[in-house]
């Protein structure tokens, strides 16, 4: 199959490019960085070098592929220039116009936890507006990956333990927080990106269900503290925190919303009535190995 990817070679994309690589499929990556041409290409892979927000670029990078999948580009939440809601939903529009464009008929969008929400979800909100965006597409097969809490995102929690020996948010704690890996996320997208669908679905990945205090444990023991706690902030506390290490205000405030609706059940109200039927491979003890190497660098 000829397959075109978008996020060029993030934490999914790599692993991605690299599973649909081994199997022999006609790979080409969208980066927009012309320094990233020679890693992407000892992936085997083409690169299309260009940005995500240049529709026409999308359309013809998109034209004559079997199947394309789709992701928003991460930001720069310390910008304070950044109109986030604008940036996600023109790249969401642009994806629908490509694809509608270019005649692609098979399309795999990384949409998040919690799109079924159309409020309270904070800063994911906008994905529930770009799913109903490509759900109107007629005659293209997409599938919507709903994967839940990245791992990676653990690391934020690196100077809080090593400044208060603590992990300290406005979710986890006592209750639960369905993990993923991305190599576990890349390996659904490329499952669902060669399998032929008719229609609309939504699959969630996940690979490990932990409370905040199992999840501080397994890390805490990983980096050699094996004491440490998962301390549960209010919202406000959690806000200061991100507002005093630079966090633009709206953007801090959109995330409070999103861990609140997680720890308060809303976020993951679909999910859990529609979890994976099998768990993803990589688990927090596994990750913890890389976070552990992460924390000791710092």
């Amino acid at each position: 199959m000829k397959i075109i990817l978008t996020g060029s070679l993030g934490n999914i994309s790599k692993p991605l490019a690299n599973n649909l690589a081994q199997k022999g499929h006609d790979i080409s990556i969208i980066s927009s960085k012309v320094k990233n041409q020679s890693e992407i290409e000892k992936l085997d892979a083409k690169a299309l070098i260009g940005s995500v927000e240049d529709l026409d670029f999308l359309t013809e990078s998109f034209t004559g592929a079997d199947a394309v999948y789709c992701m928003i580009p991460r930001a720069n939440y310390f910008d304070p220039n950044l109109d986030l809601d604008a940036f996600t939903r023109k790249i969401g529009n642009n994806y629908a116009e490509a694809i509608a464009k270019s005649g692609v008929k098979r399309v795999v969008f990384l949409s998040s936890i919690g799109a079924h929400l159309e409020k309270n979800s904070g800063i994911i909100q906008r994905y529930n507006e770009i799913e109903s965006v490509l759900n109107k597409l007629s005659d293209v097969s997409i599938t919507f990956m709903r994967p839940t809490s990245f791992y990676y995102n653990l690391l934020a929690y690196i100077p809080i333990i090593k400044n208060q020996g603590i992990i300290a948010a406005n979710y986890g704690a006592d209750s639960i927080i369905p993990w993923v890996s991305p190599n576990d996320i890349a390996d659904a997208i490329a499952e669902e990106l060669t399998t032929p669908l008719d229609g609309k679905k939504v699959r969630y990945v996940a690979s490990e269900e932990l409370s905040g205090h199992e999840t501080a444990r397994i890390l805490g023991e990983a980096i050699g503290k094996p004491d440490l706690k998962w301390i549960l902030t209010t919202d406000q506390e959690t806000l200061n925190g991100l507002i005093a290490v630079g966090m633009q205000p709206k953007i801090a405030e959109g995330l409070v919303e999103m861990y609140a609706a997680l720890y308060n059940g809303l976020l993951g109200e679909d999910y859990y009535q529609n979890r994976p039927a099998e768990m993803g491979k990589t688990k927090l003890a596994t990750y913890a190995k890389e976070f552990a190497s992460i924390y000791n660098q710092k």
